[in-house]
């Protein structure tokens, strides 16, 4: 879920989300078997959708399991 507090309209609620999901499935392969928590500290002052990916993408990234 997304804070209502940060994120007034829906749209961006579901956009936050979609990326998230988007991320972990293209990473699903390499991360831990545990569950993750994704949450926004701030309120964003735009909605960039390649940097709100890009900065996701590199949160998930950490929690990968280093190849063989």
């Amino acid at each position: 879920m997304v804070a209502k507090r940060f994120l007034r309209r829906s749209v961006d609620r579901n956009l936050v989300r979609r990326l998230a999901r988007e991320q972990f499935r293209l990473l699903r392969v390499r991360l831990r078997s545990n569950d993750f928590v994704l949450r926004l500290a701030t309120k964003p002052l735009t909605l960039d959708r390649q940097a709100l990916a890009q900065e996701i993408c590199g949160l998930m990234r950490k929690l990968t399991l280093p190849q063989r």
